[in-house]
């Protein structure tokens, strides 16, 4: 027998896995570490992947181990199974909608379950694309929708802001022999709640209960009163209460602190307190925190007298206040105008040894400089400088007001020097009532120092000086803006805003000439007039009976690619109209109403009113103008005129005077008037017939042939 001859051994095969598996469409990531089914591998022979740096950006709450890359579909926030990916896949190749393409591709699956169905659901945005596909998925033989699905869909369509057709869900589950459970009515209450929607709230809470019979627990109840009383409807949260006792559950602390809640904010008090009685028999006294937020809730609504009722009862319940409570009510108080009360609650706050926060020490300061005592004010200053803190530019703004308003100039002025070495960086607010102080006493050197030291500090002095003439012409008349602007164009501080502001003050008193007189002024210096400007100069014009000036100033406007103010167009086309321009005041409206976003509601009549004059009926042109009457609008000379117009464009005369009589009989146009909108309309009904005359000559040639034999046409 020959030797045997020994077979080679075979290397050992190792198989192992590391890393992560390439993800494909059909195959889940598999995340592992090092395997071998021989030996240990090192791993430090393994390749080191460099970590990449921590962006915020990329962060998900739900992996936090190994976050996903960010992506604005929500099908990669999420991780999605194979057969899911497989599915939202087949949406997005479709464009997210449903065609026979998507539901051949998922007739490629032998089938989707109800927990596939819900987790598609979850990433899904589009909710009509949702909805498709969970009909479809219930079409499947043998198929039934599970609550997982159900409740998915109604996340889907509450994404999708269509809240009402979640709310049929229940009846869609009930005809789908899935009776709902008080956890899908729970869901639909805290979409709505979450979105203060509180009269959808009650809506499915009274479906719940009254027709599919799901009784509540007490926390589905807290949470339905809740959003009753934080929407406003206080009586439906009431009603529910009284279910709540009808169903005999028995209340928790939660239960009565919203119920405390939402009668402070109704403001039924004393039902407030009597609630707060039950829950110390029952069950036990609020405790601080409750006790601040009914204070937080009362001061909101601003009522202070029940904010101190409140207080009084946290002394009774023995409640030992913290900063917190203290600080609301004192900044509540201070805000309320009861300063005093608030004071006192402060020294008692420093008795106590609490720390004093410093916004109580601003809130103070300034209801004290409110109320003209400075003097506590600043006594509150050095208090809150010896407790270590350092007052901030609000407190000194204060302040500075406070003196100014008693005149103390010089010491408003040394505290804004004090700003100004503490670097606190003072701005327009700071200066604003010592330049106001400054020019009302005439002391304009010391006002034009003041401009030059916030020139040294970065101040646009322009700007402010715009802001601080239009304080100082609405609390002291454009008399006084004007002749401190007399010395301030001495230093060079002019601009174009300041005319503006100056102008628009002076005619709106009734001093038009004056007005006038600034804007020859502005030219004289050399300065572009805007389109606020020449605004303004066309009221003026236009009230001193300049029109053909005014509509020069309009032109202006238009050449500069800028559009007038409301009030010039009014006032332009109520000039012209009373010249007779009757045409060129209609072009006005047009191009008033083109221009502007919200024209002048006689405009708009304007136009109604010429198209009612294409019927050539008086009666329907009546209906318009007492439609307008109606609507609170007076006629006016523009309205006359637009009956003028369209009637004598698309109308005859005697329709046009039955308006005008039918208004004198009502009272609505005296005797006089009525003459001259007849003559205005005779006029005009000549220059329609002189140009329709000319127009017709110039098509047919015969102008030049009239022009020879001398024969003069109609005045156009």
């Amino acid at each position: 027998m020959p030797p045997q001859v020994p077979q080679p051994i075979k290397p050992n095969k190792f198989y192992f896995f590391y890393g992560h598996r390439k993800p494909s469409q059909n195959r889940p990531t598999v995340r592992g570490g090092l395997f071998s089914n021989r030996q240990t591998i090192n791993p430090s022979s393994t390749s080191k992947h460099k970590p990449t740096p921590f962006n915020i950006k990329d962060w998900d709450p739900h992996f936090l181990s190994n976050p996903s890359p960010p992506s604005s579909s929500p099908s990669r926030t999420i991780r999605l199974s194979p057969i899911a990916r497989f599915i939202v896949d087949a949406f997005r190749k479709n464009d997210n909608k449903w065609c026979p393409n998507v539901v051949a591709e998922l007739k490629k699956l032998r089938r989707v379950p109800p927990n596939l169905v819900a987790e598609v659901l979850k990433v899904q945005t589009n909710h009509a694309l949702a909805s498709k596909f969970f009909h479809w998925a219930n079409s499947q033989k043998g198929y039934h929708h599970n609550f997982a699905s159900y409740n998915a869909l109604a996340y889907c369509l509450n994404r999708g802001h269509q809240f009402r057709a979640a709310d049929h869900l229940p009846e869609l589950m009930d005809s789908q022999g899935r009776p709902p459970s008080e956890k899908q009515f729970e869901i639909l209450i805290r979409m709505h709640s979450d979105a203060n929607r509180g009269l959808r709230v009650y809506h499915v809470y009274d479906k719940m209960r009254n027709k599919f019979g799901v009784k509540p627990r007490v926390f589905l109840y807290n949470r339905v009163m809740d959003a009753l009383f934080r929407t406003g409807h206080l009586d439906l949260g009431l009603s529910v209460y009284d279910d709540f006792k009808e169903d005999g559950l028995v209340e928790e602390s939660v239960t009565f602190m919203v119920l405390v809640k939402g009668l402070c904010k109704g403001g039924r008090i004393d039902e407030m307190l009597e609630v707060l009685g039950r829950m110390r028999e029952r069950l036990c006294k609020p405790d601080v925190f409750a006790y601040t937020a009914l204070v937080r809730i009362l001061v909101r609504a601003g009522d202070l007298d029940a904010c101190l009722r409140v207080w009084e009862e946290m002394k009774r319940d023995g409640v030992v206040m913290d900063p917190k409570a203290y600080a609301t009510m004192i900044v509540g108080l201070a805000k309320g105008g009861k300063v005093q009360e608030g004071y006192e609650l402060f020294k008692e706050m420093k008795s106590k040894g609490i720390l004093v926060d410093r916004v109580i020490y601003g809130k103070l300061v300034e209801a004290f400089v409110a109320a003209g005592k400075v003097g506590l004010a600043f006594d509150l200053l050095k208090d809150l400088v010896s407790s270590g803190y350092t007052a901030d530019l609000e407190i000194y703004n204060c302040l500075i007001e406070g003196l100014c308003n008693l005149k103390k100039l010089q010491k408003a002025y040394k505290l804004f020097q004090v700003t100004v070495r503490e670097g606190l960086e003072p701005d327009f607010l700071t200066v604003k009532p010592l330049l106001v102080a400054y020019a009302e006493v005439n002391r304009m050197e010391e006002f034009s120092k003041l401009l030059e030291q916030m020139e040294k500090l970065g101040f646009p002095v322009v700007a402010d000086l715009s802001k601080f003439f239009s304080l100082l012409v609405e609390k002291n008349g454009p008399i006084m803006a004007v002749e401190a602007f007399a010395h301030l164009k001495e230093k060079g501080h002019v601009s174009v805003e300041i005319y503006n502001i100056l102008m628009d003050s002076l005619y709106k008193t009734g001093e038009v000439k004056k007005a006038l007189s600034l804007f020859d002024e502005m030219k004289g210096l050399g300065m572009e007039p805007d389109s606020i400007t020449y605004s303004i100069v066309i009221l003026c014009l236009v009230d001193l009976g300049e029109i053909q000036e005014a509509c020069v100033c309009h032109n202006k406007i238009i050449e500069m690619s800028c559009i007038p103010s409301v009030a010039a167009y009014r006032s332009l086309t109520k000039g012209l109209c009373k010249i007779g321009e009757i045409d060129e005041a209609m072009m006005l409206v047009r191009d008033c109403l083109g221009s502007v976003s919200d024209g002048p509601t006689e405009f708009k009549y304007s136009l109604t009113v010429i198209h009612a004059c294409k019927s050539n009926d008086a009666e329907k042109v009546i209906d318009v103008l007492n439609e307008m009457m109606e609507q609170g609008c007076s006629l006016d000379n523009v309205i006359y005129s637009a009956v003028i117009s369209g009637m004598c464009k698309h109308g005859t005369i005697e329709e046009a005077r039955k308006v005008f009589s039918n208004l004198r009989e009502r009272n609505y146009l005296t005797e006089s008037d009525t003459i001259v909108y007849d003559e205005l309309l005779i006029d005009h009904m000549k220059r329609k017939t002189a140009d329709l005359v000319l127009s017709s000559l110039k098509f047919f040639g015969l102008e030049s042939k009239l022009k020879a034999k001398g024969c003069k046409l109609l005045p156009g």
